[in-house]
């Protein structure tokens, strides 16, 4: 299931390096990528919405191979691509997959792990994410750099990816019905409201910075590298995220809010550097910016993900993550909207310095009100023996 979850990332990460070749060949701005963007997020958020209650409902293995053959017709169609209106089928196909498959994935990890840690499954499902968060980039870049049909075979790779992933889906064991699905809405239990909306804050904040990334910062960085190498910019997202995945194995064993209440501060300090670097030209500037963001990124969602997912109750956990990620989606698509609008009057390094400011300013924010609701939050009693496994 990790597997699964951390190709289909790869998969939706892909296209990252490879929009300046689609911007020289179909001629378009950097506003059109954050339509593109937004088009798979659109599309991603009601697949969420929908797919967390039926897999609560008719278990996972009935949603996820779908979202897997889903998937793979996704890296089909950017291989096939011939006009702009490609992207855009191929993106909404990939939301659609991602979207379908995300709260089912981080719900199956949690039930399949062995000793029913939700923490231990919870740093599983946020490296595998943001692993193929970075692996996407790295391996598009490094193979249109380096090897022939660079916007085909990138999804001609990851097509064959998918087929263990496929396989793996389909000997996940058959699932009773344990909860009826009556709405496609997902259902936030009163009692856990306000963590839901504290860590959802956190990871929102989190993930602009990854639509950041995702989409702007390549051409930022081969603005300030004066370079053309589509492997810079796929290294600088992979950078960050890899950063992201390190801290978080370095962290996991923290309580959840303390990791939250560490990560936003580093997150918005990454952020400020990204600004200066880009007022400054430095390159050295750039890289701890990345690392620092990086950091923060990492630290801010696995504790989000980790309150949620422990605060959750069994019957209902696919649709309250569905519920989480359609917050994380909308953090990655939403802000970076605005940021593309930005770039089209102000310019590319305008753009990327007022989103960073803005952003940082917001963690600033959310760090104030995760703090006032930690110390406000009753002392719990120690666990019965029966649940220290599940914290």
């Amino acid at each position: 299931m990790a597997y699964t979850l951390l190709i289909l990332l790869t998969g939706t990460n892909l296209p990252t390096p490879l929009y300046r070749g689609y911007a020289e060949r179909f001629g378009f701005s950097p506003l059109f990528v954050t339509l593109v963007f937004a088009a798979y997020v659109a599309v991603l958020i009601p697949s969420l919405l929908f797919a967390g209650p039926v897999a609560d409902a008719v278990g996972h293995r009935g949603v996820l191979f779908p979202a897997v053959v889903v998937a793979a017709l996704g890296s089909l169609a950017f291989a096939l691509a011939e006009t702009t209106w490609w992207l855009f089928a191929a993106r909404v196909l990939q939301g659609l997959a991602l979207g379908t498959a995300s709260g089912p994935l981080t719900a199956a990890l949690t039930e399949l792990e062995p000793t029913g840690d939700h923490r231990r499954a919870a740093l599983v499902s946020t490296v595998a994410s943001v692993g193929g968060l970075g692996l996407g980039p790295v391996l598009a870049g490094l193979l249109a750099q380096y090897a022939p049909a660079p916007s085909v075979l990138p999804f001609a790779v990851e097509i064959v990816l998918l087929a263990p992933a496929a396989a793996a889906v389909l000997v996940l064991p058959a699932s009773r019905s344990r909860r009826p699905w009556r709405s496609r809405r997902p259902e936030i239990p009163g009692t856990m409201r306000t963590v839901f909306a504290t860590s959802g804050a956190a990871a929102f904040l989190a993930f602009a910075v990854i639509g950041l990334f995702l989409t702007l910062v390549p051409t930022y960085v081969a603005t300030l590298s004066d370079s053309d190498n589509l492997l810079l910019g796929g290294a600088a997202v992979a950078l960050m995220l890899t950063c992201s995945a390190l801290a978080q194995l370095i962290g996991h064993s923290a309580p959840a809010r303390t990791l939250e209440l560490l990560g936003l501060p580093l997150l918005a300090a990454g952020l400020v550097l990204l600004a200066v670097a880009g007022g400054s030209a430095s390159l050295i500037l750039l890289l701890t910016a990345i690392v620092i963001a990086g950091t923060g990124q990492g630290l801010a969602f696995l504790g989000s993900l980790t309150a949620v997912n422990q605060a959750a109750p069994a019957d209902r956990r696919a649709g309250v993550l569905s519920g989480f990620y359609v917050i994380v989606y909308l953090g990655v698509g939403l802000p970076v909207i605005g940021a593309g609008f930005l770039a089209a009057s102000a310019g590319l390094l305008a753009a990327v310095r007022y989103f960073a400011h803005g952003i940082a300013l917001l963690c600033l924010v959310v760090l104030l009100l995760l703090a006032r609701a930690h110390r406000r939050l009753p002392v719990a009693p120690p666990p019965a023996p029966d649940d220290a496994a599940v914290g």
